[in-house]
């Protein structure tokens, strides 16, 4: 079974910065469309970045232009940097891998709580 170890978050003031890092159990990770998930009103969790196989990426409306997704496949890991980080950015963030809908595709890990306060 394929599992999902995220971390890195933390408490940090508005402006600031944080790169959250999402370990997976798979030998076949390169091949994985990924993504990084928060809650969101209305929804369970949007998705609000990804990174396909060949490294394109693309961004929710909200976070593009200060969130980076990036991959590693020899380590397995997917990272979220993110920069310019505001109140609203507050939450647990989940990585998973995407279908083409860009509905996740494997049991969710434990996330990674990210806190953006004075």
């Amino acid at each position: 079974q394929v599992q999902l170890d995220e971390s890195g978050g933390g408490l940090v003031q508005p402006g600031g910065s944080l790169r959250l890092s999402c370990a997976v159990s798979v030998s076949i990770f390169s091949i994985y469309v990924m993504g990084w998930y928060r809650p969101a009103p209305g929804k369970r969790r949007e998705l609000v970045a990804r990174i396909n196989s060949g490294g394109s990426t693309n961004y929710a409306d909200s976070v593009q232009g200060r969130f980076t997704i990036s991959r590693d496949n020899a380590k397995k890991t997917v990272y979220l940097q993110m920069n310019s980080l505001k109140p609203e950015d507050t939450g647990v963030y989940y990585c998973n891998r995407v279908s083409e809908r860009g509905t996740p595709l494997i049991s969710w890990g434990q996330g990674t709580q990210v806190a953006v306060s004075s």
